[in-house]
């Protein structure tokens, strides 16, 4: 599935797909990738600096440093997070190249989420947390290194936060129906309740101004359209916002952290809105690698 990279690795943006994420996914326990990998054709075509990349299953020994041996068997039983390894395992290698500057950016699809995923328990859709992951493959090949996440799936990344809590490289900010600000400042929760989209765009940029002052060197967007309207988190959001947020965020990681950022599909259960909302990102994506001006600085 790897395509031939004709760009150099600065404009190049990675997606991170495996075959089983399109005909089994514990987010819809169906096919809500069902469109993809033909989806994604007309773009490849357009930007030839999309580069598709089978995802690898991730290795044990890394799961082990993050979770407990107890939850890896669990996942190994549960025959819905078949897809679980591949799903971790892209976020991993698209991290890694990214850190490392062989593509520009990244955008990782996945079969079973992340977010949820704690030490010893997983639940609500996730088995591996495919970020916490990432992270991890980086301190141990590279030292620790600033991150910055934020979160706007529709619900609270409760087994990021565990896994991070006490790590200060890492700032962490979930838009959420929770609101929180741990004493030092980088474990954030905004809640949407009650916003209106336009207020939810706020919450984002608010984002921004935190993440400018801490100087990440790298940006984790966790995006759920389960937000979407409709959808089974809806909040109200439609692909209006998405775009917006896309181009808000894919702007700051131009802005502060050379272009670094690594965009990981969260919730979300229609084909439909998952396409759209996919497609559209990803197309941001590429145009920052190409430098172009429809993104938003």
């Amino acid at each position: 599935m790897e395509a031939e990279a004709t760009k150099s690795g600065r404009e190049i943006t990675g997606v991170f797909y495996h075959p089983s994420f399109s005909r089994r996914s514990y987010l819809t326990i169906g096919t809500r990738l069902r469109e993809f990998p033909d989806a994604l054709k007309p773009l490849q075509e357009k930007y030839s600096n999309i580069v598709v990349f089978e995802s690898k299953p991730v290795e044990e020994e890394l799961i082990l440093k993050v979770h407990s041996p107890e939850l890896l068997e669990g996942v190994k039983r549960d025959k819905l997070c078949a897809t679980a390894w591949h799903s971790a395992g892209g976020v991993v290698e698209a991290t890694e190249k990214v850190y490392g500057e062989d593509i520009r950016n990244a955008f990782c699809f996945i079969g079973a989420g992340g977010h949820h995923a704690g030490k010893r328990n997983f639940w609500g859709f996730c088995c591996f947390n495919d970020v916490v992951l990432a992270i991890q493959n980086l301190n141990d090949k590279y030292g620790a290194a600033k991150i910055a996440i934020i979160d706007t799936d529709a619900h609270h990344g409760d087994g990021t936060r565990e896994l991070i809590r006490d790590n200060s490289a890492v700032l962490h900010y979930c838009i959420c129906s929770n609101d929180y600000s741990s004493e030092d400042g980088l474990k954030i929760d905004v809640s949407f309740v009650g916003k209106t989209p336009d207020e939810y765009i706020e919450l984002v940029r608010d984002f921004t101004e935190l993440a400018r002052s801490f100087e990440p060197y790298l940006i984790f967007w966790y995006f759920g359209h389960d937000t979407h309207e409709g959808d089974y988190g809806d909040i109200g959001l439609t692909m209006r916002e998405y775009v917006k947020m896309a181009d808000i965020l894919i702007g700051l990681a131009e802005e502060i952290c050379g272009g670094r950022i690594v965009v990981v599909l969260g919730g979300g259960s229609s084909p439909r809105i998952a396409t759209d909302s996919c497609l559209a990102i990803i197309e941001k994506l590429a145009l920052a690698g190409l430098g172009s001006k429809e993104v938003n600085k």
